[in-house]
């Protein structure tokens, strides 16, 4: 539960307030924060999208409508405030996210399955307010990736939505600076608040300075195809995502690894995702594989993103642990950091605060 506590009176609007992680968790966090008036400056060492921000995949998708809890219910919301939030950032930076409300399809493969899936869209109609739906559909022509559902039946959603991660972060960046902020690279001094929001490195630097395990970096691989589906419903079968992009590329991922040797190398896992890709889309057959991607994903202890105060480090506060799922969480992120960070009042639900971790 949210307990929406106003901590004190002080207020940080139209103060410097630091942000330390040009992905998109600090660059959301930055871009709300300075559109609420602060002055706001981003350091990476590395540069934007640096991280698992800088991946290809960019799949907006929510969970399944049942076994409701603050996870989901923070996770719907952040996908219905997508739309507004990136359609503000193009206005005021002039950078484009990539960003649609495509959808998103999943084939069934028996009966069970479409009896499941039907009772999920009967939970959906409550739980998303109304606001989309999660329907079982006949299998029909969708676009131009076609694929095959067993039974005949697939499930369409229409909260799913898509953005091209490298694009979304200079579309953020753009938005910072053109409200006064700044987007720095390398090392700069910190003045007022300082948000860390600094993925794999920084669940590690943590899980240090605290003594306890509060996350990892976990592999993910994935790659794009030179194909134009135009806005298609994104697909999910056989757990891998399948993301039409608005610049004519196919984007698909990815793996999930614990152990690797080398976390920014492709090798033999996404040469197989590739392959099943084009066994479930055949018109991919022949197309192009134009990038590859690896990188390190951050993920909390508690799977959850991991927000709030710092633990006995006045002044200083953490976003992190967006894992899969950051860009479709990073609006409500956003929202919450800054209420926190600005205006010293918590909106951050249970599960998520960085206590949950340790």
């Amino acid at each position: 539960m949210t307990s929406g506590l106003r901590v004190n009176p002080v207020s940080h609007v139209g103060d410097q307030v630091t942000v330390r992680g040009a992905g998109v968790f600090g660059l959301a966090c930055a871009f709300e924060m300075a559109r609420r008036g602060a002055r706001v400056r981003v350091i990476d060492i590395h540069g934007v999208g640096a991280g698992a921000s800088g991946g290809t995949v960019g799949a907006l998708a929510p969970h399944v409508p049942e076994n409701w809890n603050p996870k989901k219910q923070f996770q719907l919301e952040s996908l219905l405030m997508a739309d507004a939030f990136w359609s503000d950032a193009a206005r005021i930076g002039g950078g484009d996210a990539g960003y649609a409300r495509i959808g998103r399809l999943q084939p069934l493969a028996d009966e069970a399955q479409i009896v499941r899936a039907r009772e999920r869209g009967e939970n959906a109609k409550t739980l998303w307010q109304g606001k989309a739906v999660w329907e079982v559909v006949p299998m029909r022509e969708f676009g131009p990736l076609g694929f095959e559902s067993p039974s005949g039946y697939v499930v369409h959603d229409s909260l799913s939505a898509r953005a091209c991660p490298r694009a979304a972060g200079d579309a953020l960046a753009r938005a910072i600076i053109a409200l006064g902020g700044e987007v720095l690279i390398g090392e700069a001094e910190e003045t007022g608040p300082v948000l860390h929001a600094t993925g794999a490195a920084g669940l590690q630097d943590l899980g240090l300075q605290l003594g306890k395990n509060v996350g990892a970096g976990i592999k993910g691989q994935a790659a794009v195809f030179a194909f134009d589906a135009g806005d298609m419903p994104q697909i999910y079968a056989e757990s891998l995502h399948i993301i039409p992009h608005s610049n004519g590329t196919v984007a698909i991922g990815s793996t999930s690894e614990r152990a690797y040797d080398n976390p920014q190398r492709t090798d033999d896992q996404l040469e197989a995702l590739i392959a099943r890709t084009r066994q479930i889309c055949p018109e991919l057959a022949g197309a192009e594989v134009v990038d590859r991607w690896a990188g390190l994903r951050p993920r909390a202890k508690s799977r959850a993103p991991m927000l709030g105060a710092w633990p006995d480090r006045a002044g200083h506060f953490i976003a992190n642990g967006g894992f899969k799922i950051g860009f479709g969480m990073a609006p409500k992120v956003a929202q919450v950091m800054a209420d926190l960070i600005l205006e010293n009042r918590t909106q951050i639900p249970q599960g998520f605060h960085v206590e949950d971790n340790l």
